[in-house]
Order: C-alpha cells, then sequence, then structure tokens
C-alpha cells in the first residue's frame, strides 16, 4: 500500500463517515476497527456501521473540505470542516435524540488513524462537540 492508496482511504473514511455511507466502511475500516470522537466509542466495524447508520439521515447537503491531510509509515492525520444542513434527527443513544432544526451547521475536526494494511485499524476523530449541539439546538 503506497502513501497515495492511504491518503485517498483516510479523506474517503471521513467521508463516508459524515455523510453515512455505511456501505463504503468495509473497504476503509478493519473488522476491528478502534475508534473514538466526543460522542462515540466504537471496538468494531459492526459498532461503527451501527453508528454511522443512526447518523445517516441527520445530515443532507454534506460538503467536506478537506484541509490538510498527512500520511507517514502506519500513521495518517487528516483536518477538515464540514458544511451540512441539519435535517433529519441525530441519534445520540437509544435515550438521546436531537430533533432537526434545518439550519446549516459548519464544523472544524481532526482525525488520526492508524492503518494495517490498506484499512484504518484506529482512529481518534477530535472536534468541539459543544459547537456541534449549539448549532444544532439553535432553534
Amino acid at each position: 500500500m503506497t502513501t497515495s492508496d492511504r491518503r485517498q482511504v483516510l479523506r474517503r473514511a471521513v467521508e463516508a463517515c459524515i455523510a453515512g455511507e455505511v456501505d463504503a466502511l468495509p473497504e476503509l475500516f478493519t473488522k476491528d476497527v478502534i475508534g473514538w470522537s466526543p460522542n462515540m466509542l466504537v471496538g468494531s466495524r459492526a459498532d461503527l456501521t451501527e453508528v454511522v447508520a443512526d447518523r445517516e439521515d441527520a445530515l443532507s447537503d454534506v460538503n467536506v473540505q478537506v484541509d490538510a491531510l498527512y500520511v507517514s509509515g502506519n500513521k495518517g492525520f487528516v483536518e477538515y470542516r464540514v458544511s451540512a444542513v441539519f435535517s433529519g434527527p441525530f441519534v445520540i443513544s437509544d435515550d438521546v435524540v436531537v430533533d432537526p432544526n434545518g439550519r446549516e451547521i459548519v464544523l472544524g475536526a481532526a482525525m488520526a488513524a492508524d492503518f494495517s494494511g490498506n484499512k484504518i485499524a484506529a482512529f481518534r476523530n477530535y472536534f468541539d462537540d459543544a459547537t456541534l449541539m449549539e448549532q444544532m439546538l439553535a432553534g
């Protein structure tokens, strides 16, 4: 696997997870992937698929702008911005669902990833969840 291939996987992984494209996850993440973000913790691709599927209807008109993308060996880093319309329910847990407000949200984020072969085996996604929730709860 070349650095260029891993760069494409990292970019595609961010886009697929944000857009709710669960069918793309098997080609991007290992079966035993582990990862977290401020409002998510997963210990397998099945867990990640469930989280992404729960969120697939939350956002529409999704645009991901990659600002920086770096891969060295088995490590990768991507800094990106997301803009989207909050148009469907955002499921945080079985007990917590945020109803859509129809407004555009904008969020800056960064993700660090560890690769195993041509797939992501671990990731850490960083963003300000308070800013995200503030935009989602705006009336």
